[in-house]
């Protein structure tokens, strides 16, 4: 489920409660907390009435994920200029999400009170999207505003948390699997390559492996590489998978669980390994490497909504119009390196970077989306019991 003013390979993300979440699951940890973080039980919110400043405001502040749009050498985002030159709209673009939770928790009090959170859009992974539109904490899209949206592919189309995406709209997809550092690896290990979990288990990668905190992602990867399917398991099939983590962190083997920082601990070359998601590490083929492992991964969306509070609403449906053009689409695909749920923009490509059209980060073949699954659908008590068990894990 990531502005780069400073090379993402080397900054610092700054974020003050991942940086002191040293094996420290999920951004709140427990049940009880996943509680208070996401207001479970408390009323949907009665949202102030609040005036669309769009038309006197040529500005949208977006809330997002690091490595998630395209940069230059200069350090300057060519497809927001370009939206800019063509709407007169400035994107104030802040990557300052690092965990679906952890980002819920800095906005939750506003939502809960119907207040704007500063952000006009904001960027879940499907399972908190949904939990954003249940409690009222997403706006209406205005469809008329956003004619390009019938250039949605049909993968994502019908979500069950948004069936006529009337609250939101795909942004990028990808894979959940496993990663790593090139040099490291090969200096540490001899290989060039990783193509199962059981190889992050590895001696020589002793404390140079983490996990990631969005546990979807870490659980989904070991239950497939268990054997299981992470699309259709039992809670007995979870704690298996939560022992058997637990005994390598218990070897010290696991380093950290961590937010999307983990990339800036892989650049240095602190951690060698992890279960990672693939934009990340494909930006960047030089340095990192990526797989889904033979025994599976992970499938997931992250999703473009406007919050409740949101005081330029048309200028983020001008955004999501924009992005929904394919050659938009296609120029910053060719850059993250995730799916694009944008049809026509694998055509587009052909002309922003022919080298891409069949790159199958971007433009998965039927038998590499065979391999992945997504997570299975929870319910609130589910929920709450995988997030306290994941919690649970932990370091000497």
């Amino acid at each position: 489920m990531e502005k780069k003013p400073l090379d993402a390979e080397t900054r610092e993300f700054l974020n003050a409660m991942s940086r002191r979440r040293l094996l420290q699951v999920g951004a709140i940890g427990g049940a009880a907390a996943f509680a208070t973080a996401c207001g479970v039980g408390s009323s949907s919110p009665s949202p102030t009435k609040v005036k669309d400043l769009s038309d006197k405001e040529k500005v949208l502040n977006w809330s997002t994920w690091i490595d998630y749009i395209d940069i230059d050498d200069a350090g300057n985002y060519p497809t927001l200029e370009l939206f800019q030159q063509q709407t007169g709209v400035k994107v104030e673009y802040d990557e300052d999400y690092n965990d679906n939770d952890e980002f819920l928790a800095k906005v939750r009090t506003q939502l809960e009170a119907g207040q704007g959170t500063g952000r006009d859009i904001v960027t879940p992974t499907d399972w908190m999207a949904g939990y954003w539109i249940r409690k009222g904490y997403a706006q209406k899209i205005t469809a008329a505003n956003v004619p390009n949206s019938v250039n949605m592919g049909d993968a994502w189309k019908g979500v069950g948390f948004d069936p006529s995406r009337e609250f939101s709209l795909p942004w990028q997809s990808g894979f959940g699997g496993i990663g790593w550092n090139r040099a490291k690896l090969k200096e540490l290990t001899g290989k060039s390559e990783l193509t199962s979990l059981d190889e992050l288990w590895d001696p020589k990668l002793k404390g140079r492996v983490t996990l990631l905190s969005e546990w979807r992602d870490t659980m989904g990867v070991t239950l497939q590489a268990m054997g299981l399917d992470a699309s259709n398991f039992t809670e007995s099939d979870f704690a298996d998978a939560i022992a058997l983590l637990q005994e390598q962190i218990d070897k010290g083997q696991i380093r950290a669980v961590m937010g999307n920082d983990y990339k800036t601990a892989m650049a240095r070359g602190d951690v060698v390994a992890a279960i990672a998601w693939s934009g990340d590490l494909l930006n960047n083929t030089a340095k990192y490497g990526f797989a889904v492992p033979e025994s599976g991964g992970t499938l997931w969306t992250d999703n473009m909504i406007i919050p409740i509070g949101a005081t330029h609403k048309k200028n983020a449906e001008k955004w999501m119009n924009f992005y929904y053009e394919p050659e938009n689409a296609a120029r910053i695909a060719a850059y993250v390196n995730y799916i694009t749920p944008v049809a026509g923009a694998q055509a587009a490509m052909e002309k922003i970077d022919p080298s891409m059209v069949n790159n199958e980060a971007i433009f998965p073949t039927d038998a590499t989306l065979s391999r992945v699954k997504t997570f299975m659908a929870l319910s609130d008590a589910q929920q709450a019991s995988f997030t306290d068990q994941f919690s649970t894990l932990s370091g000497a």
